[in-house]
């Protein structure tokens, strides 16, 4: 472990986050023990008509910028390398020129987790959402007012990562408004992990999680599984000099259960499986 790096995991509200190494707010080293800086915001936002993500990416001083939507007839995309102009995406905002303009109010438990990986450590932050606005879908354009997730992420990555992971949002059968981020492959140590469910808007960390290969299924080490029926896939794999990734990320729905006897009666969101080389 290097000596400037305090005991982790931490989890928590943002307050008391460890000391003597780089975390946000505060700008973050471009190199930081041999690794480059890699950094994200990515806005989810899903419903029974639309479902919509968008994010922009900076690793390793290249830039992207990609989104998706699926109204459940037409799948629209579209991905730009080295370009960010015409995308902004904040955890209170995402702006796609000619295509989105949201608002976002945050409507849960902001999660923030600080993991050591390898000998350098990544950050993530985790915050469920009510986004309000349009996303115009193959000359359609669309009222929004549904749930989402923003991802906001910046860390010191290992030279090759991989992780499976899924983001959504909907109701439970007793009538509570829920989300959930669940992941393996980072920022999932046994206790303090990134992994969360919020009822009504309060978080509660949920135990280890095993994706199906063919990410169909989320089973929990408490016994629940939370089932996934594809719709549409995003799926991209880029080969730079220094930097690849390949990752598949279906929208769908969703059904089942997740810890704490919470059942799903209209779940929508992402599945996600990715690996990269930066």
């Amino acid at each position: 472990m290097a000596r400037d790096r305090p005991a982790l995991p931490y989890r928590g509200d943002g307050a008391g986050l460890p000391a003597g190494i780089p975390l946000p707010p505060a700008p973050m080293p471009a190199w930081h023990h041999g690794r480059p800086l890699k950094r994200w915001c990515y806005v989810g936002v899903f419903g029974p008509s639309l479902s919509w993500c968008c994010g922009v990416v900076h690793v390793a001083g290249i830039a992207q910028t990609f989104w998706g939507a699926w109204d459940r007839a037409t799948l629209v995309e579209r991905t730009r390398v080295l370009r960010t102009r015409g995308v902004t995406v904040t955890p209170s905002a995402v702006e796609v020129e000619g295509v989105a303009s949201l608002t976002l109010v945050t409507a849960g438990d902001p999660v923030e987790v600080v993991s050591a990986h390898g000998r350098a450590h990544v950050w993530t932050r985790k915050t469920p959402v009510r986004a309000t606005g349009t996303v115009t879908v193959a000359g359609r354009t669309h009222a929004v007012d549904a749930d989402g997730l923003v991802d906001e992420t910046a860390g010191y990555h290992a030279r090759r990562t991989a992780w499976s992971w899924s983001a959504g949002v909907g109701r439970t059968t007793d009538g509570r408004r829920v989300a959930w981020n669940l992941v393996d492959g980072i920022h999932d140590a046994p206790r303090g992990s990134e992994r969360t469910v919020w009822c009504d808007g309060v978080a509660t960390e949920v135990g280890a999680v095993t994706f199906s290969g063919d990410l169909d299924d989320v089973a929990f080490a408490s016994g629940e599984h939370l089932r996934f029926t594809s719709e549409a896939t995003r799926r991209r794999r880029d080969r730079l000099v220094l930097v690849s990734s390949d990752y598949v990320q279906p929208f769908g729905v969703f059904s089942g259960g997740l810890p704490g006897g919470v059942t799903i009666a209209e779940g929508y969101g992402v599945m996600e499986r990715h690996r990269a080389r930066w």
